[in-house]
């Protein structure tokens, strides 16, 4: 998410905690057990709050990131109450690819990150769920069948972007109506980069 707390989807620009003042808090580069920026409601209030990508806090064997079957019960409680609803503003999101690239340089052949963004919303909401846990409030993204652009690089799932008249169904509809939003974004209206290799230089695209 490149970008701080503004305006976006009907939010104030008003944060429910404080900003970490800690230099290893960067929500331009979300990755599992960080702390990004999400949108929720508290009350009569839409603002944003920040808060750790593992929504079950350290209580699993690997960070709770995504979940997708909400008819399961551990997620079905924390679909049905908007309170636990959030949205999480993205500009783009990655994908590595199924297959490691030879980049000739001599060194282990390795997977290349793909990054896919929506031409229709520079920045884009991802319904999500969050709940406050022992090490603090974590947040999960929600998924869905992949679409067309996305399948071809990870054919399980991909993340439920919603459509920006859809957001307040999402945080305040029935459990029913945001299963409804639970599908595939348009790939008509997404494009896609790479493979990217950052953690080599000089950065090869193929």
């Amino acid at each position: 998410m490149r970008g701080e707390p503004e305006t976006l989807f009907g939010s104030a620009a008003h944060l429910f905690t404080e900003r970490p003042r800690d230099n290893r808090f960067d929500p331009q580069e979300l990755r599992p057990k960080g702390r990004s920026y999400v949108i929720r409601e508290e009350g009569e209030m839409r603002g944003w709050d920040i808060m750790t990508w593992d929504v079950l806090g350290g209580k699993a064997a690997w960070p709770m990131t995504n979940v997708r079957q909400l008819s399961l019960p551990q997620w079905r409680r924390l679909a049905e109450k908007p309170e636990n609803r959030c949205i999480v503003p993205l500009t783009e999101f990655c994908e590595f690819t199924p297959e490691k690239h030879d980049l000739g340089d001599g060194k282990p052949p390795l997977k290349g990150e793909m990054w896919f963004a929506v031409t229709d919303q520079p920045a884009f909401a991802v319904g999500g769920f969050w709940q406050r846990t022992e090490t603090g409030n974590g947040f999960t993204m929600v998924t869905c069948d992949a679409n067309a652009l996305v399948a071809p690089i990870h054919p399980k799932a991909m993340v439920t972007i919603l459509d920006p008249g859809d957001v307040t169904t999402w945080l305040r509809g029935s459990y029913d109506e945001i299963v409804s939003l639970q599908r595939p974004y348009d790939p008509a209206k997404m494009v896609v980069r790479g493979p990217i290799f950052p953690t080599r230089q000089p950065q090869a695209e193929i």
